[in-house]
């Protein structure tokens, strides 16, 4: 029986309340009604794209409805942030963030989106370890070598980046900074001939997750210093974290996630990290993941939240301090 000595307001209130939780479990129970747009960042073959490209299937059998991954590059990801912020908040179009979206929001210059405030973060996906190369031709054969010769070369040598601005960058400067050398940054329009420079020794180093150099590590075209990770990697045991290294500051690696627009329905998100979880469990995608240098780490919002918090905070103040500078 209802309770009908309730106020008229603490009954409506009541009412509305059971309204509410039933709209959210219908919502929950029907999604996705119709198919599911991820959009991501960054040009098709990069990580990030490989990750999503491997899940989506799976979730679209799970979901009954196409996930349609759309490549959306320009402005280190932003224009991808932007346009997922501005979508209806209804679970239809999502974003794949990765650490660049952090780093867009730690940077002093105005910026499209606010990240960490216009979007929900969802689940953490999967981390990919970054790697400091040097050509396989390089005479720096371990770490020590590099720092040593450019400790006695100050501003003669030189580090590739993806750009200004890129995590790619920022690792680069950190490096210096911890390092205590001064390799000059020499940006390039993506990670592609900023490679290719460092193969050819035009460049002396850049870092890069692992999943493009797999290869041309292994072909001797590139070789591998250190790696920015929890771990060293199993394919390369004789390369140590730039932590072991005695290299300080290098904690996290490149990471993978989930954003919603705001306001998307808690049961709706809910349903979206469930099934991500999933996928990320099956034992298929954990093999493929595993091959391409792709570690799975599903984390839940808070833990995704509190590591959003933690970057930003630790790249500010990098920017700072490097009095970085980005147009």
């Amino acid at each position: 029986m209802f309770n009908t000595t309730l106020p008229k307001t603490t009954w409506y209130r009541w009412a509305a309340g059971l309204c509410l939780m039933a709209g959210l479990s219908v919502a929950s129970a029907a999604y996705p009604e119709r198919p599911v747009r991820i959009l991501i960042g960054f040009t098709p073959g990069t990580t990030g794209d490989v990750l999503l490209r491997l899940l989506a299937p799976k979730l679209g059998e799970r979901w009954g409805q196409p996930v349609v991954v759309e490549n959306r590059p320009g402005a280190g990801s932003s224009l991808a942030a932007e346009a997922v912020a501005k979508a209806p908040a209804d679970g239809y179009t999502l974003l794949m963030s990765t650490s660049a979206n952090v780093i867009n929001a730690s940077l002093p210059n105005p910026q499209r989106v606010d990240f960490v405030n216009d979007l929900v973060p969802l689940t953490l996906l999967a981390e990919n370890p970054v790697v400091l190369v040097t050509s396989g031709n390089s005479n720096a054969r371990q770490l020590a070598d590099l720092i040593g010769a450019a400790r006695s070369a100050p501003a003669r040598m030189s580090f590739a980046s993806s750009g200004n601005g890129t995590f790619t960058h920022l690792y680069g400067e950190l490096f210096n900074l911890s390092a205590g050398v001064k390799l000059i940054h020499v940006p390039y329009k993506g990670s592609t001939q900023a490679l290719s420079d460092v193969m050819s020794a035009t460049v002396d180093v850049a870092f890069s997750p692992v999943t493009p150099v797999l290869g041309l590590v292994k072909s001797g075209k590139l070789r591998a210093l250190g790696v920015i990770g929890r771990a060293r990697l199993p394919d390369w045991p004789e390369v140590p974290t730039l932590a072991q290294a005695g290299i300080a500051g290098f904690d996290s690696a490149l990471w993978f996630g989930l954003n919603a627009p705001v306001g998307t329905p808690p049961d709706v998100a809910q349903r979206i990290i469930t099934d991500f979880q999933w996928a990320l469990s099956q034992p298929d995608i954990q093999a493929q993941l595993v091959a391409k240098g792709i570690h799975a780490m599903p984390m839940g919002t808070g833990v995704f939240r509190e590591l959003i918090q933690r970057e930003q905070a630790q790249w500010v103040r990098l920017i700072r301090q490097a009095n970085i500078q980005v147009d």
